[in-house]
């Protein structure tokens, strides 16, 4: 901490005691107010100051003083509900000597009560021409008025609350994931979808490839997963009759952390009875259209530099085929599509594109990477990938006329994924056999493979009926809707690197 910074700090401590001295409670337990400033600005700033004088509304309110003035007799403070901000007028022989006492003991980020009337002031400033001032509590530390750099980047993230005390801009992104929130649930609800809680201490990490964060029940001596996905027990509830379901839940994945990536991150996921993939597509045009209209007035969106259209159609773009077009302009030589299909020809031509191939990848992971490493920040405009190779998809439904390839798609925009879906594998039989799959792959060291879940085995043994399930995630959502480059812009609290000492 600088010297500048100890010593304002030691004023403000000195401030507080003045204001003890004075018989000031330090802090108080309670404030009548009567309007937010949020209101008194919407409410009165359309009125001209002879309207104001005319009318001469009273008012009790209170917020943070973010300015201070002084012009011999008249005082200026503005205070701010984190919304809006409101200019006060501090005159001596206008209240009660006490109050002007405390004025004088104020600091910059103060939270302030202020009763009296609003006028407009000679430069037509919406202001309340203050009667009584209460203080309501003291900011002993000194906040920042301007953030610069990656250091201080990082100091919005760690401290969120000083971020939503100086940056407006903030607010407004968390008010709008509180209405994507909102909107998503209205959205289900309203179509006959029952919303749900299922267990995020899991004794197996399932419904995705994903490397688990690991704890332990004490008393029953169990080694427990935070869950990486909800998905094994709301299918779990459609088998019982449920026939759509959904949860907004909280996923955790033991991975590492990038501008879309934190390790806890919120989901919403839904199962529907009687209906594919192709259904989903439709449903996710609506649902994303709906819910930007709902938090932001309009599915016309900016995202960096491209201007997004989030209203139905969007894009389809099959994996394989958008592998091979991409890989065929890399290399510069047409590839015929059964090459991407055979694991020698596939793992060629990703050496050819400098892709590694991992000894354990099949030709349909080999694909997969290749799709993911030329295609995934190009497709901007939503965009439906769909087709996937079963290899990579141990849940879901192979489609009848071609078994080495899967109902599913993934939604991109903005060049990444925001939700995941699939016509769901109701075989019991077929999902053993997938899940010994992934058993081999872990055999040989792939931390991500599925583990193998018996009761979930047997609960498809009882009839799990035609069913599409997807997974939207919320945090990229609303990166989208408010233009945030970060997934940290949207979370309040991301994780963070533990600082050095002395940092």
């Amino acid at each position: 901490m600088s010297t500048s910074q100890d010593e304002q700090i030691q004023q403000r401590k000195a401030n507080l005691e003045a204001l003890t001295a004075l018989g000031v409670p330090a802090y108080p337990s309670k404030f009548e107010r009567r309007d937010t400033i949020t209101t008194l600005v919407d409410a009165h700033s359309p009125k001209s100051g002879e309207a104001l004088e005319a009318e001469r509304p009273e008012t009790v309110t209170s917020g943070r003083i973010l300015a201070m003035r002084s012009f011999g007799k008249a005082n200026f403070l503005v205070l701010s509900d984190g919304r809006s901000r409101l200019q006060v007028y501090i005159r001596q022989d206008s209240m009660p000597d006490l109050d002007f006492r405390i004025f004088k003991h104020l600091d910059f980020g103060d939270w302030v009560g202020v009763e009296g009337r609003l006028f407009r002031t000679k430069t037509n400033e919406l202001t309340i021409w203050a009667s009584r001032l209460h203080f309501l509590s003291k900011c002993l530390l000194p906040l920042p008025e301007k953030w610069h750099g990656l250091t201080d980047v990082e100091t919005r993230y760690r401290q969120r609350y000083l971020d939503l005390i100086v940056n407006p801009d903030s607010r407004r992104v968390f008010e709008t994931r509180s209405k994507v929130v909102s909107a998503i649930r209205s959205f289900m609800t309203e179509r006959g979808y029952l919303e749900v809680e299922t267990p995020m201490m899991q004794a197996i990490a399932g419904g995705a490839l994903a490397r688990p964060f690991v704890t332990h029940h004490n008393a029953l001596d169990m080694q427990l997963y935070l869950r990486i996905a909800p998905e094994l027990y709301l299918k779990r509830l459609t088998v019982g009759g449920l026939e759509r379901v959904f949860e907004i839940n909280r996923n955790f994945r033991n991975e590492g952390i990038s501008t879309q990536h934190n390790p806890e991150f919120t989901m919403m996921e839904f199962y529907q009875a009687y209906s594919d993939y192709q259904d989903l597509m439709v449903m996710t045009e609506e649902l994303i259209a709906t819910v930007a209209r709902q938090a932001t007035g309009s599915d016309q969106i900016t995202f960096g530099d491209h201007q997004i259209s989030l209203a139905a159609p969007f894009a389809r773009l099959s994996l394989r085929e958008g592998a091979r077009d991409a890989a065929s302009a890399k290399l510069g030589r047409a590839i015929d599509p059964q090459e991407l299909r055979n694991r020698e020809s596939a793992a060629a031509i990703a050496t050819a594109l400098g892709i590694e191939v991992k000894p354990g990848y099949g030709a349909g992971k080999i694909a997969t990477e290749i799709f993911e490493r030329l295609c995934e920040d190009r497709l901007v405009q939503p965009t439906f990938v769909y087709d996937f190779p079963t290899e990579v998809s141990p849940l879901s439904k192979q489609r009848p006329d071609d078994p080495d390839t899967v109902e599913r798609f993934e939604l991109y925009i903005g060049g990444f994924e925001v939700a995941n879906a699939f016509s769901e594998l109701n075989d019991p039989v077929e999902q053993r056999r997938r899940f010994e799959d992934q058993l081999k792959d872990r055999a040989s060291g792939d931390l991500e493979a599925h583990a193998m879940d018996e009761d979930y085995v047997r609960a498809l043994e009882y009839g799990l009926p035609p069913t599409a399930g997807e997974g939207l995630g919320i945090d990229r959502l609303v990166m989208l809707l408010t233009n945030s480059p970060s997934i940290r812009d949207v979370i309040l609290f991301p994780l963070m690197r533990r600082r050095a000492e002395g940092d």
